[in-house]
């Protein structure tokens, strides 16, 4: 059976460097069968992080062994373990979205404009760049908006005055030509 020990540093301003303990470790290219850390907090920052690696080991066929917790996902218990840290990342999801969508409503009830702010984009320099052979990005760059943008502006343009001209009654000046 391979192990590989998986560490990591808390800075690197210090001097600490991970990648010497980990040189060898390629957990990715199943070089080994079990991961062995000192302590779950060595692993991942969060809960649903370390979900996450969980995750990936268990579908690489890798067992993941915590030292300090005495956590083996080789044991019926390691896998109980797993199954009740899946339960609790998923909550930590949950109240992360609770709490976002509590926020979006807090600051839509004061008036925020939420989303990106808007762009006013003038068309008509838009369609006159066009008209000229300039391309989408060559627009865009100029006008220092996004290539998208200037398409749908265009096109936007496009649409309006083609209502306008299928909408548009004579007047009495067309009348009086005819």
């Amino acid at each position: 059976m391979k192990v590989a020990i998986y560490a990591r540093v808390s800075t690197a301003s210090s001097g600490q460097d991970p990648t010497m303990q980990t040189r060898e470790a390629d957990v990715h290219r199943r070089r080994m069968d079990v991961v062995a850390v000192w302590k779950f907090d060595r692993m991942a920052r969060s809960v649903s992080h370390l979900l996450r690696v969980l995750e990936t080991f268990n579908s690489l066929g890798i067992e993941f062994v915590s030292l300090s917790e005495s956590l083996d996902t080789a044991t019926p218990a390691g896998r109980m373990v797993f199954t009740v840290l899946g339960a609790v990342a998923e909550l930590e999801r949950s109240l992360i979205v609770e709490r976002v969508k509590a926020g979006l409503r807090n600051a839509k009830a004061k008036g925020h404009r939420l989303g990106r702010p808007q762009i006013v984009v003038d068309v008509r320099k838009v369609a006159a760049l066009r008209e000229q052979g300039r391309s989408w990005p060559q627009i865009a760059k100029q006008l220092g908006i996004g290539v998208g943008t200037a398409y749908r502006a265009h096109q936007e343009l496009s649409k309006n005055t083609k209502v306008e001209s299928l909408s548009r009654t004579p007047d009495s000046d067309d009348v009086a030509a005819d």
